[in-house]
Order: structure tokens, then sequence, then C-alpha cells
């Protein structure tokens, strides 16, 4: 009896501890090396653990809304729902990918990042009172990964299962090759209530009221024109390291404006406290205004600048031809934009990574080389050969030789010019290019460009839309060319398969507006998720780099190394920026003198 006892207590204790692993528990998780903030740790440094409670934050948007569900491609949602919404853990925005406690009080991973383990924190609740509870946790990973927007279907996809190790204890086991970065992006993932969910269906689109754990809640509303966020009474998480000195107004609104010069004349009649400056020329203009009645700021913008760009859509038979999209850039004269249409403001942006060792320059190194080599003959000759560079005018709007450049790709490519018009050897039709937008101030960056292209025989028609209509369009990849914005991070990961993976180009509504279909880019966004070293990482982040851009995807734009921001006298921010610059967590209202 005691050998069968002994046998048993055995199989179960093996049993258990291959399905539910054990591990130390962390106060905080990061992708590669040490979590900058110890365990005990007072505050974030970018915040202020003195900001003073209360005030009301009145901020501008543009266009309208329709929906308070976030998490469906479907419907215009309201600004601001991630004040409800939060997640499992919380990124710091002074380190490159660090997570810590939210609603996990703690975190658990295996030796290669296998599986990952969450314990709840007991204080967590729903605006409600009602606690978060495992069944919460699992809800939201299964309704996420079935209905949500393709990048969580698509990480989501990544796991093999889920168990619930204790009441208050989550664990989940990804596929092989899911890559370190999993756990992280599982620790991302907004919780949802189970209760709510079971009165109003997921995947309707709604104005109702949602129910999150976040510091606010949604008080009124009025459909398509403004929408105002109240702080939760005694919210669950006002103690907690990572929330001194966040979130501090007591009431925030949105009004939506259906142009920014309407919005900013709101601003000047005090009807709003911020408004963020998007235009160079009105810059330069209104912070040097002596008798202004609002504070312009420029904090620091130490991320990696994003990709705002013209996407060509080589879906369409014109764009799939690497030499017509070269063509096309040549035809975009930056520097006669810049002088004359951003008032010298901007520098070109010439990297989707740009920031110190992910950024492609000059050739490839031998690292980025052995990663490269074994696709040689997909990928152009340029990726190997031509160092990184942009084509640089002197800014008066002269580019005769680079404009014959364009006519001679054009013509290697089989297009003719005949009567001024560049003839599709194909269809025999005229040669016309589509750009779309919703955002009034791209038409002013077209007018140089179409006329350049309308002497290499294209006509461009801009075409603007409603946002709506802009959000389906993108969705289901029906257009020419669009603008679009990749926004990175120090700590690229699993996103940019999403991006630029050939799966990605298939799939309504990711982010791979170009529709790139590479197998080298394909390997290497799986090297960048499985990266097990930050050296390894920043290799192949910059191989990729360097094919996105050799393929003429693109039309890079510009970017700026700072926020525009006008603000009320009231409205304080802290001293220290973050790496994202500024953001409506961090400001607190104060009538108190300033003191410098």
């Amino acid at each position: 009896m005691t050998r069968y006892f002994i046998i048993v207590s055995t199989y179960v204790w093996v049993f258990f501890t291959l399905a539910f692993p054990s591990a130390n528990a962390e106060h905080a998780l990061s992708m590669h090396g040490t979590p900058k903030y110890p365990p005990g740790f007072s505050h974030f440094e970018y915040t202020d653990p003195n900001a003073i409670p209360g005030g009301h934050l009145r901020l501008p948007a543009i266009g309208s809304f329709d929906s308070l569900q976030p998490f469906l491609v479907r419907g215009v949602s309201a600004k601001g729902l991630g004040l409800v919404y939060q997640s499992l853990m919380m990124r710091s925005k002074d380190e490159p990918f660090t997570l810590y406690p939210n609603i996990a009080k703690s975190v658990q991973t295996g030796k290669n990042r296998e599986w990952v383990r969450f314990e709840l924190d007991p204080k967590a609740r729903f605006s409600n009172g009602a606690p978060v509870t495992a069944a919460d946790v699992i809800f939201s990973y299964e309704t996420l990964h079935q209905k949500g927007r393709p990048n969580h279907r698509h990480y989501y996809s990544l796991v093999e299962r889920v168990a619930v190790v204790e009441p208050d204890q989550v664990t989940f086991h990804f596929k092989a090759g899911a890559g370190r970065e999993m756990p992280l992006i599982l620790g991302l993932m907004p919780i949802l209530s189970k209760d709510y969910f079971q009165n109003q269906p997921f995947e309707e689109t709604t104005l109702k009221a949602p129910l999150g754990t976040g510091p606010y809640l949604v008080e009124k509303l009025d459909p398509g024109k403004s929408i105002t966020y109240k702080r939760v009474p005694d919210f669950w998480g006002q103690d907690m390291p990572t929330y001194r000195g966040r979130y501090n107004f007591e009431r925030i609104t949105y009004d939506y404006f259906r142009d920014v010069d309407i919005a900013f004349q709101a601003f000047l009649n005090q009807e709003l406290d911020v408004f963020f400056e998007s235009d160079p020329g009105k810059w330069v203009d209104r912070k040097i205004q002596p008798s202004a009645p609002y504070i312009t700021r420029e904090p620091k913008l130490y991320l990696p600048p994003p990709m705002l760009a013209i996407a060509l859509n080589s879906r369409r038979n014109f764009l799939k031809s690497r030499e017509v999209r070269k063509a096309i850039l040549l035809a975009y004269d930056f520097e006669w934009v810049n002088e004359n249409i951003l008032h010298g403001q901007y520098e070109r942006t010439t990297s989707f990574f740009g920031a110190g060792n992910l950024q492609a320059t000059g050739l490839p190194d031998p690292a980025e080389t052995k990663l490269l080599h074994p696709f040689k003959d997909d990928l152009p000759k340029a990726v190997f050969d031509e160092p990184i560079l942009f084509p640089v005018s002197d800014g008066s709007g002269r580019i005769r030789t680079r404009l014959k450049q364009a006519k001679d790709l054009l013509q290697a490519a089989g297009y003719e010019l005949s009567e001024g018009q560049l003839i599709d050897p194909q269809t025999g039709m005229s040669v016309t290019i589509e750009v779309i937008y919703n955002d009034t101030s791209h038409l002013k960056l077209l007018g140089n460009f179409k006329k350049n292209l309308k002497r290499l025989g294209i006509t461009l028609l801009p075409r603007q839309l409603d946002d709506a209509s802009y959000q389906n369009r993108i969705t289901q990849y029906d257009f020419d060319m669009m603008f679009a914005k990749w926004g990175q991070s120090l700590s690229p990961g699993n996103e940019q398969q999403f991006y630029w993976s050939s799966e990605a180009a298939k799939t309504p509504g990711s982010r791979n507006y170009p529709g790139i279909q590479n197998k080298a880019v394909d390997h290497l966004v799986q090297k960048i998720a499985t990266a097990e070293t930050r050296e390894n990482l920043e290799t192949a982040v910059r191989a990729l780099d360097r094919i996105l851009l050799k393929g003429d995807y693109v039309i890079p734009l510009y970017h700026a190394d700072h926020q525009w921001i006008y603000t009320a006298p009231e409205i304080r921010f802290p001293k220290l920026p973050s790496d994202y610059g500024s953001t409506l967590d961090l400001w607190w209202y104060s009538t108190a003198p300033v003191d410098d």
C-alpha cells in the first residue's frame, strides 16, 4: 500500500511539474537585460510624485467617432479609451522594453520563455467594484484571439494552451518558435470583463459605456461630438509606484472638431487646455507671439522617429515593379517641400528604425551580410552593393537629372510616353495614380510631387476621405498610394511580422500597406522575434531596414525630434520627459505660481 502511494504521489508530482512549471516570481520583465527600476521603487523618474490631483483637462480631436468598442476594425473609436482599459502589466517609458506590475502583481517565465505565468493583484478591480479574476483573463485572451483586431488574432494564435494554476494565477504556454517577446506581448493584453460582455456582444460596435479596470470611466458623451471621462473614485491602483504622479485630472474631455484650424480657435478662446501643433509654419509664427494666452513647450523625443511616408501598394499592377516604384520616389523633391512648405523645421526620415545600432547605414556589415546572403537571388542587387542614400536636391525645384533617371527606369519597365502621357503596355491606357488621405495637412505635400509626376506622364489624383471611408479602404488595401505611419520602439519584436510579413500582406487590417511578400523579410521578422541577445536583435533589424529601404516600397517623408505643444498656463508638466515626450497621464492642473 505504501509503495502504491509513493508511485501515485510521484506520478502526480511529475504531472503537475510538467503541466505547471515553477520559477521565481519577478517584479518586472525585460525583453533583454535587467529592469531599470528595482523592487520597491517609488515612482517612474519621468513623473512628478508631487503632482496635484484635480482639475478638468479639455483636449481636441479631429473628425468624429461612432463606437466605444476599440478592439474591432469596424467603427471609429472615441479618443481616450485607453484611460478605461488596462493590461496585465505596464510598460515603462524610459527603457527599451520592460514591463512592471499592473493588474498582475508578479510574473514568472520559463528558462527559454516558453511559458509565462501572471499572478493577479487581489486589489485589482473593474470600475463597478468587481474583482479581476482568472476567468476574466482567459475570457480576454479567447475573445481577442477569436474576434479581436488582426494583430491580437495573430499574436495570440502563438499560444498553445492556457492553464489556471491557482485561482489568482494564469499560465500561457507558447508554441515552438513563438519568440522571446511573447511573455511581454501577453503582459500587454487588455483585460476585459467577462460579465460585461455576457450582455454586450463583443463583435458589435456600441456607444454603451465600457467597463474597464483603468483610472477613468466614461461619464458622458455627445455621440460623434464629445466624450468626457471621470476619474474612478478610490481607483484601486492609485498608490502603486507605477501610478504615482500620473492620471491626475478629475475629468478629461475630448471635443471633436471638423478641422485643426477650428480646434485651434477653440483653444485660443480658452475652450481647450492643450493643443499639439503639426504645422511647422504655424508653430514658427505662434511661438513668438508676445501676448499669446498660452505657453509653448517642446519636449524632446528619444524614440526612433516614426516612418511617415507615402506607401506604394505593390498589389497594384503598375506598382509591382521596383523600377517603377523607384522612379516615383525620384520624383518626390523633399528638400523643396521642406524649404517651401515645412519652413525648414523637419529632417527627412531615412530609416524605419532610426536610432543607433538599429538603423541601416552605408553598406551591410559582415553580420548583416551573413543574414542576407542566403536570399541573394530574391533581393535587389542594391541591397548588397549600394549604400543607404536618398536623392538630395538643392531645394530650387530643379531635379531634371533625377527625372531623366526616372524616365529611364519607366522605359526599362516597358512604359512609353505618348503625347505627354505614360502608357501602360498591358492595357494601353494612360497611367493615373490615386493617393488617398484623411488629414487635410497632407494635401500641401503633394503639389510639387504632382507636377513632377506630370513631367513623367503620370497623373496624380489626391482624394480626401472621411475617417470611416479611409479606414475601410486601407483595411482592404483598396488604394494605389496612401499616407502611412509606422512607429517603432527601441526594442522591435513580434509586431514586425504584422507590419511586413507575407502573411500580413494577405491579411485585411494589417499594417503591411505596401503588400510586401519576400522570403528574406519573412526570415528576418522571425529572427527579430526570437533574438536572444541585443546584438542579434540589432543585426536583424538593420538587415530588415536595408531591405525595406532598398525595395522602394515607400516615399519617406519627415520627422521632428521634439513635440510642439501649446498649453494653458495652469497645465503643468514634469521637468523630465520620457522617451515618448510628454503625454496626458503625466500632467496636472495648478494655479499656484510656477517655481522656476
